[in-house]
This record gives C-alpha cells, sequence and structure tokens, in this order.
C-alpha cells in the first residue's frame, strides 16, 4: 500500500510539475558528444573530456596534416615496416609507390594502417617525426586532453583523446573542402588498383541519408569508436561516441535530436548597423559585413541579450572597426560581429526605406 502511494505521488508531481530543459539521449557510448559545426556550441555531452583510447578515429589527424602538407601528388614508397602493421590494410606490397591522395583515401575509406605508415614516413620522415607533428596540430587546436602515439590508433597507453577533442578535430578538418570530400566520399578507385573502396563508415552509405562523412575505429581493448557528420536544413553536426556498441543508432538518434530541438537562429544580419552613443539622441551608422547565426531551441530564442560596444572616432577609414556587437545567452557569451564603418556607395531610396523598415520593426532591435 506505502509503495502504491509513493508511486501516485511521483506520477502527481511529474504531472503537475513538469521537468524543465531539453530531454537527455539515451547512448550506448561511454563517452559522446553532439556538436554544431559552425559555432562549436556543444548541443549534448556526455562523459565528453574524459581521457579514452580511440581506435582509427585518428586517422582524422593524419589525414588532415597529409591534406595540409602539399604532398598528396607525390608518390610514398611502401616500407616493411608499414606492410607489417597490424590490423586493417590496403595490402600495400614492400617497395611499392602510391600517391598521397590514394593512400589519404585508403586511410579514411579502408582505414588502412599501412597507408597511415606510409604517409607518416613520407611526410613526417619517420612515424615518430609524424606523431610529433600530430601533437603539435592538437596543441594549436586546443586538444587539450589528447595525445597521439601513432598515426593509425592501435592500441597504446599513451595514446589517447576524448570526445570533445575528437569533435573540434573535426570541426576543424570539415573545413577543407578536400578533407570534406573525402570524408564523404562511398567508394574510390585507386590509379594502382583495380578494384574499388568501399567507405567502412555505414552511416554514410547506408543508414542514414543526412550523413556527409566521418570516420569508423574499433580494437577490441577499446571497443568501437565513431566520427561523423550530418547536415539537414542548413545544419552542420559533428557527433562523437568512443566505446559504443550501438554507435550507428547513438549517431543517428543524436543527428535526429539536435535537428529537432535546435535550429540556426539569426542573431542579426549584414548589412547597415545604426546605433547610439550614452546619453546621446542621434544615432550612428555602422555596417556589418556578416549574418551571426547560433543554434537555439526555441526557449532559448526569447532569452538572447546584445550589447554594443563602439570606440568613438571620426578618423577611422571605410571598412576600418569601430566596435562590435556582442551576444549572450543566459548572460553567457555566444558570438560577437565587427561593426566596421560603412562602405562610401550609398543605398538607393527603396533600400534605405527598406532598411529603416526592419529597424522600427524590431528586426536589428539592440539591447
Amino acid at each position: 500500500m506505502r509503495a502504491l502511494l509513493c508511486m501516485i505521488i511521483i506520477i502527481f508531481i511529474g504531472f503537475f510539475y513538469p521537468v524543465s530543459g531539453q530531454a537527455s539521449i539515451d547512448v550506448s557510448g561511454n563517452n559522446a558528444l553532439l556538436l554544431e559545426q559552425k559555432t562549436g556550441r556543444v548541443l549534448f555531452e556526455k562523459n565528453a573530456h574524459e581521457k579514452a583510447s580511440i581506435a582509427s578515429i585518428t586517422k582524422i589527424m593524419t589525414a588532415i596534416i597529409a591534406i595540409e602538407s602539399g604532398k598528396m601528388d607525390e608518390k610514398a614508397t611502401a616500407s616493411r615496416k608499414a606492410i607489417y602493421t597490424e590490423g586493417s590494410s590496403i595490402y600495400l606490397e614492400q617497395g611499392e609507390k602510391m600517391t598521397i591522395k590514394d593512400l589519404v583515401y585508403g586511410l579514411m575509406l579502408r582505414s588502412g594502417n599501412d597507408a597511415a605508415i606510409a604517409i607518416s614516413e613520407h611526410i613526417g620522415g619517420s612515424e615518430e617525426g609524424f606523431v610529433h607533428l600530430m601533437n603539435e596540430k592538437a596543441k594549436w587546436l586546443g586538444m587539450t586532453n589528447t595525445n597521439f602515439d601513432n598515426p593509425h590508433g592501435l592500441d597504446s597507453d599513451n595514446h589517447y583523446s576524448t570526445a570533445y577533442d575528437m569533435a573540434i578535430l573535426m570541426q576543424y578538418a570539415m573545413q577543407n573542402e578536400e578533407f570534406a570530400k573525402i570524408s564523404g566520399t562511398t567508394d574510390y578507385l585507386s590509379e594502382s588498383r583495380t578494384y574499388s573502396w568501399k567507405n567502412k563508415n555505414k552511416l554514410l552509405t547506408q543508414f542514414y541519408e543526412y550523413c556527409t562523412g566521418g570516420k569508423t575505429g574499433y580494437t577490441r581493448k577499446t571497443g568501437r569508436t565513431l566520427v561523423t557528420s550530418a547536415e539537414k536544413e542548413g545544419m552542420q553536426l559533428i557527433a562523437v561516441t568512443l566505446n559504443a556498441p550501438d554507435d550507428w543508432q547513438d549517431h543517428m538518434r543524436m543527428f535526429e535530436w539536435g535537428f529537432e530541438e535546435f535550429d540556426m537562429h539569426p542573431l542579426i544580419e549584414k548589412g547597415e548597423f545604426l546605433y547610439q552613443f550614452s546619453g546621446l539622441e542621434d544615432t550612428s551608422s555602422g555596417y556589418l559585413n556578416r549574418d551571426v547565426i547560433y543554434p537555439l531551441t526555441n526557449e532559448e530564442k526569447d532569452k538572447i541579450k546584445n550589447k554594443n560596444f563602439i570606440l568613438k572616432s571620426s578618423s577611422l577609414k571605410e571598412g576600418e572597426m569601430i566596435g562590435k556587437s556582442v551576444f549572450y545567452l543566459d548572460e553567457q557569451f555566444i558570438a560577437e560581429a565587427p561593426i566596421l564603418t560603412p562602405p562610401s556607395k550609398s543605398q538607393s531610396i527603396v533600400e534605405e526605406i527598406y532598411t529603416m523598415y526592419k529597424r522600427l520593426t524590431g528586426v536589428y532591435e539592440n539591447g
């Protein structure tokens, strides 16, 4: 009887006093993170800063370093060390020459550990030299809980990262057009092969129509790791899971939740910007050279505050920065845009009327 009474009380409280905030996501991964790609906003996380083994998602770093090296058309020679590297392979033969470009495709699509070593030896001079480049790049990107010990991701006590660090690595890499193209390729025919390499990323090839790329990983010790990207209705998301038995479902669940709960909300639009100095009635004109957008839930849109910081100066030339427009969500900084001196080209009468209409109706209202 007492248990029944407690249950009734719990149901009563839940009905009349519902829990506020966004629903959580049930994921199998020990570590997980969902990131909006353009702004870097974290939409969901689970043990996201906990260090863990990462397996072959390591190859995202190997690939972006290779692409940025400018040596994609050079040919690397497969060493004995490369061909005898354990694990997944593109089946290089000792002494075989293959372009870095083809090796990167083999690295990303087939997760070739032999390709990783061949790339590292050619670009870094040695595997050790390349690993040094990987760690320097990680520091530059702000991957503070990451250390690379090899270019392929085979288990090592000194080889680890976090879901958050891998998300910001993928965010950076996806800004590179060649990386994004390779990551999103479903199959590729190397000039030295008679058969195509099929991408192991089933989210891209089979399961999720909005997937744009990613990298799989697995070792028996580490479990399944996965980094993927997806785009829908102008929103680009990055998902990461570590040690996730049901990673395909985890990623689809996170993506669908992100696309449902958030949308890319315009905080302010590119164009003329009117402002006032404190204590003065007259308005002055500035210019915003880009739109400012940010992923927000419907509930958050009414909580945005905007402050403008202006440097009063009459000597600035056209296009120079005179201040910035800063946006806050629950008193936390989320975005900013530079306010510039306006271009000298005057607007037409129609444009001026339209701009003033938007100001008066609150489209550009500033707090």
